[in-house]
């Protein structure tokens, strides 16, 4: 990785720039035409429950994780390994349940296999990202079951651009004394359009509420990052359609936070100059640090290559199709100190087609086929999950239909899974996996519609709830994961995990409001949890994967309403609320659910300036699972402006905001890391853009 960071090394500082999309606060957002439901459907056309992020609401959320960018959605929360680390939880479920893509393909990281494993895709590059849940997954197969984060970046362009851009930038995190830069430019040479972005952020250890930190400090030791990412893209487009196909990278290394992944290591971060008051005087400087034995850390190397064509009315009956082909060389290394402890690796070809057949009276649909191929391996004297090989085929269809006042989705998925230990040192699995959903949307009037959806889903095991220690037979032999300090126990006669899902909803939208409410329930036979068993062997907690019935329900409420004007700018109030309470068969609460939790916000903003104030909040988390640690109540206090200043035809964007005002100790149940690490503490913002 040299020759990248030789090359990052003379990119401009910069940050995205769609912060700079204050315009779009002062008519409304427009209605997201989604990506991931290949059917041209709006958000508000679906009755699946879906959201987007996109234009300046995601702007202001976007942060250096997924987890994080997304948390302000109903309904989805991060969680957290430190800040280098941010998982998205969506309705309570999360990791091999919840699906990451990247332009509708798999993200093809590890972030499946361990809380501590980021995902490989970057948030500050997006131009929109879609989060789906419950029935509306079926298109990505079981390992959705939870739900499906898409994040778009237009990496391939998929229309030739009007004009060349080049959009550059700066941005400041408080509580990091971070540092993020982005470049992005696009235009076109002939019927060709290129793409090309970079990404170069550099964080410190991340300061947190006064005293919650490492030994009683306002910071966490060994959370410091280091990321350079980026794409180069472009599509050759013609009558009826384009082809097109992108290179991307990533190089990261990330701390995980001292006392996480033992206790051995406070009294050498104050020895090697890191007390609280060197802290503030030296701006958390490393020098000597990451030579420390015992800190762990995280180095991430992904090349990624990707190719997309779309056709347009290829033939009679078919209105699109869309092909999708990436290959994926993902590595992923757990450093202790100056040693290795284990090499993750995955290399990955997967393809996915999908033919959008014209309307047969009123119905419209499409139906696809997904194909995988992925070799995994944890290589190393601490490695306790073996090497596989794991072929994936699925085959899917989803239809809708409209009759009067109804509108009608229906689908239906196939999945099969071979998981082959290589060398035999486990037995192989196969696994047959069918799921099926069905929705309706009644239009009650041009303002109010409901809708209901049910579903049920069905994924196989993953690799690590198979397979981890699954060689080791006894205490003696068990492996300790560094990284997250605990011992993991796999089950190689695990069978297939069913959730049946059902979920209700009331929408109502005016010319200056607009309001959604949901209920759903999922009920789980099979259900994998990985149970802290109590037992603890040199330090390090026991868990084990096991099977057991569970029943998770939950509501979500959101609202947005322009209360009013003043010097032709709009005061809004933004609203949201969700919960959700799970319990297995056994009586046990789910392990590491959130709280309810809840946020208001008021905003006021026109085409050139935009202000808001928003309070987030999470109740005590007193049902936290067996033998696992409950969270106190907390709330966060966010306060921001945005300003647009036109030089000539360019555009110029200032943006400044408090994130956690006042320093709140915030730790979240879904965290792994809830007992070590608090979310960051006090943080001033500062972002900077510019578009030419």
């Amino acid at each position: 990785m040299s020759v990248k960071r030789t090359l990052f090394t003379g990119v401009l500082w910069v940050s995205i720039a769609a912060a700079a999309e204050t315009a779009e606060e002062a008519t409304g957002p427009l209605e997201h035409v989604l990506v991931t439901i290949p059917l041209h459907k709006s958000t508000m056309e679906t009755a699946f429950p879906v959201d987007t992020l996109t234009g300046a609401g995601l702007a202001r959320e976007t942060s250096a994780t997924l987890g994080e960018t997304i948390a302000s959605l109903p309904g989805v929360h991060n969680a957290s390994f430190g800040p280098g680390v941010g998982q998205p939880v969506i309705r309570g479920l999360s990791g091999p349940r919840v699906t990451s893509l990247q332009n509708g393909m798999r993200s093809a990281d590890a972030s499946a296999i361990s809380a501590d494993h980021s995902v490989a895709v970057e948030p500050m590059l997006a131009d929109s990202i879609e989060v789906l849940r419950g029935p509306a997954t079926l298109l990505y197969g079981g390992g959705a079951i939870g739900g499906v984060v898409n994040v778009v970046d237009g990496r391939i362009p998929t229309a030739l651009p009007a004009e060349a851009t080049v959009d550059l930038g700066w941005r400041y995190t408080g509580a990091s004394h971070g540092q993020t830069g982005v470049i992005r430019a696009e235009g076109e040479i002939d019927n060709v359009a290129i793409h090309f972005d970079a990404i170069n952020r550099d964080t410190d250890d991340v300061d947190v509420a006064d005293g919650a930190g490492t030994d009683g400090t306002n910071y966490l030791g060994n959370t410091s990052t280091r990321t350079q990412s980026g794409s180069l893209g472009g599509s050759y487009h013609f009558t009826n359609g384009f082809i097109g196909a992108a290179v991307s990278w990533l190089d990261s290394n990330y701390g995980l936070p001292e006392g996480s992944h033992g206790g051995e290591h406070g009294e050498s971060h104050k020895e090697e100059g890191h007390k609280e008051e060197g802290h503030e005087e030296e701006g958390h400087e490393e020098a000597g640090h990451e030579e420390e034995h015992g800190d762990v850390r995280l180095a991430v190397d992904q090349l990624r290559y990707d190719v997309v064509m779309h056709l347009h009315q290829p033939m009679n009956g078919i209105e699109l199709f869309r092909g999708f082909v990436s290959l994926t060389d993902y590595e992923h290394t757990e450093l202790e100190g100056d040693e290795i402890g284990t090499v993750y690796s995955s290399d990955s070809l997967e393809g996915r087609f999908e033919l959008l057949h014209a309307p047969i009276g009123d119905i419209h649909g499409v139906m696809g086929v997904q194909v995988s191929d992925t070799n995994f391996s944890a290589l190393g004297d601490e490695a306790f999950i073996p090497e596989t090989d794991t072929r994936r085929l699925g085959l899917f269809v989803l239809e809708d239909w409209h009759a009067g006042d109804w509108q009608w989705e229906a689908g239906l998925r196939w999945d099969q899974d071979h998981i082959d230990p290589v060398g035999g040192v486990a037995p192989s699995r196969r696994f047959n996996a069918l799921s099926a959903s069905m929705g309706a949307i009644y239009e009650i009037s041009a303002d109010w519609h409901v809708s209901a959806s049910v579903s049920r889903s069905e994924r196989a095991p993953s690799t690590e709830e198979l397979y981890s220690n699954v060689g080791n037979l006894t205490p003696e032999s068990w492996i300790v994961h560094a990284a997250t300090a605990a011992i993991e126990l796999g089950n190689s006669g695990l069978d297939t995990e069913r959730g049946i899902n059902a979920d209700l909803g009331l929408r109502w939208h005016s010319d200056n409001a607009e309001a959604s409410v949901a209920v759903y329930s999922n009920d789980f036979s099979n259900y994998i949890n990985l149970a802290n068993t109590g037992l603890i062997i040199d330090d390090a907690p026991v868990r084990r994967y096991t099977q057991d019935g569970a029943k998770f329900v939950g509501a979500e409420f959101d609202a947005k309403v322009t209360l009013g004007a003043l010097n032709s700018r709009d005061i809004g109030l933004d609203l949201g609320a969700d919960v959700v309470r799970g319990e297995l068969d056994s009586g046990d609460d789910i392990p590491r659910l959130p709280p309810l939790s809840g946020s208001i916000a008021l905003t006021f903003g026109g085409e050139m300036d935009y202000y808001f104030t928003r309070v987030t909040a999470g109740s005590k988390q007193d049902r936290p699972g067996a033998n696992e640690e409950p969270t106190n109540s907390w709330w966060r206090l966010d306060i921001g402006g945005e300003w647009r200043v036109m030089m000539g035809a360019n555009a110029v964007d200032l943006a400044l905001s408090l994130r956690n005002a006042t320093n709140e100790e915030i730790r979240l149940s879904t965290s792994w890391l809830r007992e070590y690490a608090p979310e960051p503490g006090r943080s001033l913002n500062l972002s900077f853009s510019l578009s030419l």
